[in-house]
């Protein structure tokens, strides 16, 4: 063989090999490791599948190790783990056995992950809606979360598309009596803000005068107390009830009264049913063996997004409105192309006023002290940047039309 055609047949062997890492592990920060290809993983869940939000985690987990060929031996799920100092047990115990990435899937987690990664240097720690990582400074310590936002707008619109069936006239107007709608929150926590602040946001985006009534339980998993709320705003005249809660509590209460569910993580209600927004994490569960794998460093927070497949929302349910899909479509290819924003400021207000400036407490350091801008203007368009700073939401600003009552 001629020395030319051997060194272009290196070329090619050298673009060939590029391209798969490219292809596998695209995150940021990338290293040159040692290639693992007999690697375990664990998962570690604040709840069981009985709660629809660590029901998703448990699915997309399983899957992800079946699409990068891992059997049951190299992986394994735990369940109901508190967010206390049993985290941290677990995640050693794992660490101690040998596996290679630990994936926790609650906020309170995340203190006892760190503590795990800033023993275990050998081994990968990952973190779902935490905030710390981008601060943190461990090599070993990510967090990742999607800009679920765009599922919630989604589930907005289908939501307003209901109102105006429902109540309409022929015009589409609803009445102010019949535009207010509910919304079981768990905590006032900046993730729960963003997500009923998006979706209400949908919902106006169909019915300009929609006023929206929001009661927290004081927990992720309560069906009695997720039930009882969501009887409550009924009771105070919500026409429609949306939910951040993981239980099936919100729609059973829809169900029985007859007034149209929008839910989270799954399709709920056989009669009420509209739409749900989920959060898909199979692309960010098979980025992150990937990187294992191939000995890359896994991006400190990785946002999934409508584009890239890690925003969904559920197929219709029976109650949705004619044309809901088509309008859907519509909107999900402005999401997706950056024409429309979500938190556009245009399209709210706060005490009256549109925003132009506004500090987030992006860098998480304990004192809740705001310091970042996440007002940016593009193509002419003023909006609040969530999740560009970091992945875990931090919209926590309460806006004209939305009423917290507890």
């Amino acid at each position: 063989m001629s020395k030319r055609i051997l060194s272009l047949v290196l070329v090619a062997i050298m673009l060939v090999g590029a391209i798969f890492t490219l292809s596998s592990c695209n995150g940021e920060n990338n290293g040159d490791g040692e290639k693992k290809e007999d690697i375990k993983a664990a998962l570690i869940c604040l709840h069981g599948d009985s709660s629809t939000y660590d029901k998703n985690f448990i699915d997309a987990f399983k899957k992800a190790c079946e699409n990068k060929g891992l059997d049951e031996d190299h992986y394994t799920i735990i369940t109901d783990i508190p967010e206390g100092t049993e985290c941290y047990d677990k995640a050693a115990d794992f660490a101690d056995d040998g596996y290679d990435v630990i994936f926790a899937d609650s906020f309170g987690h995340e203190a006892h992950m760190i503590k795990a990664a800033e023993e275990f240097e050998d081994v990968q720690f990952c973190h779902a809606t935490g905030t710390k990582a981008h601060t943190e400074g461990l090599s070993n310590y990510q967090n990742a979360f999607a800009s679920i936002y765009q599922g919630r707008f989604l589930a907005g619109v289908a939501a307003g598309l209901k109102l105006v069936e429902l109540y309409g006239d022929e015009e589409g107007k609803v009445t102010d009596e019949n535009a207010k709608i509910g919304y079981v929150g768990a905590h006032p926590y900046a993730e729960v803000v963003s997500g009923y602040t998006s979706f209400y946001l949908g919902v106006k985006s169909i019915v300009e005068n929609v006023t929206m009534e929001v009661r927290y339980t004081g927990s992720w998993y309560d069906e009695t107390a997720e039930k009882t709320t969501a009887e409550a705003l009924i009771g105070a005249g919500c026409k429609l009830i949306s939910q951040h809660a993981d239980s099936m509590g919100a729609p059973t209460a829809c169900e029985n009264a007859n007034v149209p569910n929008v839910a989270y993580n799954g399709e709920t209600g056989k009669n009420t049913f509209v739409i749900a927004s989920r959060i898909d994490w199979i692309p960010y569960f098979e980025y992150m063996l990937d990187c294992v794998m191939n000995g890359k460093d896994i991006a400190d927070d990785w946002t999934g997004t409508l584009e890239n497949g890690a925003v969904k929302i559920t197929a219709l349910g029976d109650a949705a409105a004619e044309g809901t899909q088509a309008k859907l479509d519509e909107v999900a290819a402005k999401l997706n192309d950056g024409t429309l924003k979500v938190f556009d400021c245009s399209t709210f207000t706060v005490d009256g006023e549109h925003l132009t400036k506004y500090l987030a407490d992006v860098d998480d350091a304990g004192d809740f002290v705001p310091e970042t801008n996440v007002i940016k203007t593009e193509n002419g368009v003023t909006f609040f940047d969530e999740s560009s700073f970091r992945s875990a939401p931090y919209f926590d600003i309460r806006i004209d039309g939305i009423t917290e009552v507890n």
